[in-house]
């Protein structure tokens, strides 16, 4: 099991950056995939971005694509979620989470297939 720790949330303009961090506990980190969804408030989670165990391969909800940028460093077994361009409809809760599957959109992108999850930070983004 691992264990995940969201940080870097917080209330920023339309227009404005935040970068997101997930710090993960367990020396087997880099056996994971790791994802990022949101929950908006009467919506269902969504996916947001995903990237593989090494860091080479990256996956992005058309929402986000050329704003989001997705990384990891498995040295400090931490993946970052870094924002640009928010709009007020990224509004949400985000959370981190693992997975086994080595690589592949139509996997990585179902939540469904993720098994370990942070307990969210909220992302406000004012118009």
């Amino acid at each position: 099991q691992v264990q995940l720790v969201e940080s870097g949330g917080g209330l920023v303009q339309a227009g404005g950056s935040l970068r997101l961090s997930c710090a993960a506990s367990g020396r087997t980190f880099s056996s994971y995939s790791t994802g990022w969804f949101r929950q908006a408030p009467g919506k269902e989670r969504e996916f947001v971005a995903a990237i593989n165990r090494s860091g080479g391969t990256t996956y992005y909800a058309d929402s986000v694509k050329g704003r989001f940028t997705i990384s990891r460093d498995n040295a400090k077994n931490t993946v970052y979620l870094q924002m640009n361009s928010l709009k007020p409809e990224d509004t949400a809760v985000y959370y981190c989470a693992t997975t086994p599957i080595a690589d592949g959109s139509s996997w990585l992108m179902r939540k469904a297939l993720y098994r370990d999850w942070g307990q969210g930070t909220q992302v406000t983004v004012s118009s």
